[in-house]
């Protein structure tokens, strides 16, 4: 007969079967059986200072490493702290999988110290969770929850395990296979369809290949690039693909949306074909969806077959993982080049080169020699170099990281792109550093961001997770006041921080056992980015002082059409008038 072991201990043996090698959390009473095994697990736990942290560290460790990343909590408030992370990562299509304690079983219901239904809560945000009450169907919940998070289109799932399952003697019986009827990603794409797009798109006068994240997700950038590179279509790569295709390459023209290049947002406008690669027609880079891409047919290759037609009817939509369908599709494409189907781009081509020279992205600098944010990041993204991994918060620093850090690789570009989460960034970073520890890893933040989850250089320092924090401090919300300079006639209610004077950032670094550094001059940020990089035995944070009023450009209002794309009063006005 098999040994009797806890349901605490099965879970931990579930977890190291699950090829798990690092866990982030905070112990509490419902989920205390789970750590006494683990305290002689060969898994690495990580004690965050806050649970939403804990998320967002698994967040990041999943983001850079491809790996599922993984957060525990308690019952109630350390459950329900943890809504925000899973919420985020089911925007971000992020594997992750969240661990909670819950009150006994015949409590369930009671409203019992530290209760809370966090399986009906998370229920629209996970891909599916599990509430456990019998220690037996641990092992069958971990091995589901891990192929689902890292399955099809990744995403976060819940296990919620009463404290009485975790208490009670079973036997481990990990599972050899996982059956879940119902649940057949379809991974490779109908061959008619492949055929059809390939015609498609070498008929087309204007095409452009939108690449989203989920390029990321199914590690796709080797294959994307050899599709761009027979065929000499445009790029343009969102927010969340980033890196993905690199920004050296002649192709890419940068980032479409409300704060993207001119070009990439031109090319879509104009555009005849949208070659839509794991994107899912996001508000934030169709503007007004009836105004957008008036005149362009669509292909649109996704693995969650309920994106395709979402938002755009797909003329062509082609269901399957991306990492099976662009090698497919550059074979169908070849197959019409060899008899004679040979795309012709050179008219196209002068179009978005016209836009590309005409409105290249630039900023202005302050007048009164303050420091720019834009050129700091600028600076940073090219001292520290591609090969570093960049974590933004979200906000106006998170705009000039995506504009102004030149991304060649894939996972070196973490951000809260569809949730928009203010605090991801030190935590992220945190977790991409534990994922990848060899690698320099930039939490690049603002100063509101940065007073949401700053705890958590406590957990680096102790941790020995020497991440680097650079702080564009503008002592403001910044991208809020950016609106209220616009839209509310500079009326600032409630977005001065004061940081400028409180807290002293390098104060509360040194306290954290961090290095802190300060810059608030042109002349001091590469000799300040340099040490930095030169600090690797405890976490650093730069104070950078910067200009208040720096605006994040080009942008498209809320709610209005590409068509209407502002930019900075340096450069060229009414871009969409010449063609």
């Amino acid at each position: 007969m098999s040994e009797q072991i806890t349901g605490a201990q099965s879970l931990v043996h579930a977890l190291e079967a699950a090829g798990v090698t690092d866990v982030f959390g905070i112990p509490g009473g419902a989920i205390l059986p789970l750590y006494d095994p683990l305290f002689d697990s060969t898994i690495r736990h990580i004690l965050v200072r806050h649970e939403q942290a804990g998320g967002h560290a698994a967040e990041g460790y999943a983001a850079a490493s491809g790996r599922v990343g993984v957060c525990l909590a308690t019952s109630g408030p350390g459950a329900t702290n943890l809504v925000t992370p899973i919420a985020d990562a089911h925007m971000d299509s992020v594997p992750m999988v969240a661990i909670t304690g819950q009150v006994p079983s015949s409590s369930i219901g009671t409203d019992a110290f530290q209760e809370a239904d966090i399986r009906g809560i998370t229920m629209p945000i996970t891909k599916h969770n599990y509430l456990v009450t019998n220690a037996d169907d641990i092992p069958r919940a971990i091995a589901e929850a891990f192929y689902l998070a890292s399955s099809g289109r990744p995403g976060p799932v819940l296990v919620d395990v009463s404290k009485d399952a975790l208490q009670a003697l079973t036997t481990f019986d990990w599972p050899t296979s996982v059956n879940l009827p119902g649940y057949h990603p379809v991974t490779k794409p109908h061959s008619k369809q492949i055929r059809e797009a390939a015609k498609m798109i070498l008929a087309s006068k204007q095409p452009v290949l939108y690449v989203g994240g989920g390029t990321i997700r199914a590690n796709a950038s080797e294959s994307l690039r050899q599709l761009a590179d027979i065929t000499g279509i445009p790029v343009v790569t969102t927010l969340m693909a980033r890196g993905v295709f690199p920004d050296s390459h002649p192709l890419n023209l940068g980032m479409p949306g409300m704060h993207g290049t001119v070009a990439a947002v031109g090319a879509l406008q104009k555009s005849d074909l949208l070659i839509t690669l794991g994107a899912r027609f996001d508000d934030r880079v169709t503007g007004r969806l009836s105004t957008f891409a008036p005149n362009a047919a669509v292909i649109h290759a996704d693995i969650d077959p309920a994106e395709i037609g979402k938002n755009r009817v797909a003329d062509i939509p082609i269901v399957g993982d991306l990492a099976e369908i662009i090698p497919e599709l550059v074979a169908a494409i070849k197959v019409e080049q060899a008899a004679g189907a040979v795309g012709e781009y050179e008219g196209w081509w002068a179009q978005l080169n016209r836009l590309r020279t005409t409105y290249p992205l630039g900023y202005d600098l302050p007048e009164d020699g303050t420091l720019s944010p834009q050129y700091v990041i600028e600076r940073l993204g090219d001292i520290s170099g591609p090969d570093s991994i960049y974590a933004a918060g979200v906000g106006q620093h998170q705009m000039w990281a995506a504009q102004f850090v030149k991304y060649e690789k894939p996972r070196t570009w973490l951000n809260s792109g569809g949730l928009g989460t203010m605090g991801y960034s030190v935590p992220a970073a945190m977790g991409a550093k534990v994922a990848m520890p060899d690698t320099t890893v930039w939490a690049i933040d603002g100063d509101g961001c940065f007073q949401m989850t700053n705890q958590e250089l406590a957990t680096c320092t102790i941790n020995e997770i020497p991440i680097k924090v650079a702080l564009i401090n503008n002592s403001s919300l910044g991208m809020v006041r950016q609106w209220q300079t616009l839209f509310y006639n500079s009326r600032y209610s409630n977005t001065d921080l004061h940081s400028h004077r409180f807290p002293d950032f390098v104060k509360l670094a040194e306290a954290y056992g961090c290095y802190g550094l300060q810059c608030d001059s042109a002349e001091q940020v590469d000799a300040t980015i340099e040490k930095a990089l030169s600090m690797n035995d405890a976490p650093v944070v730069i104070d950078f002082i910067v200009h208040r009023d720096a605006m994040v450009w080009p942008m498209v209002a809320a709610g209005a059409s590409n068509d209407e794309l502002m930019v900075a009063r340096s450069m060229a006005p009414e871009w969409g008038s010449d063609d």
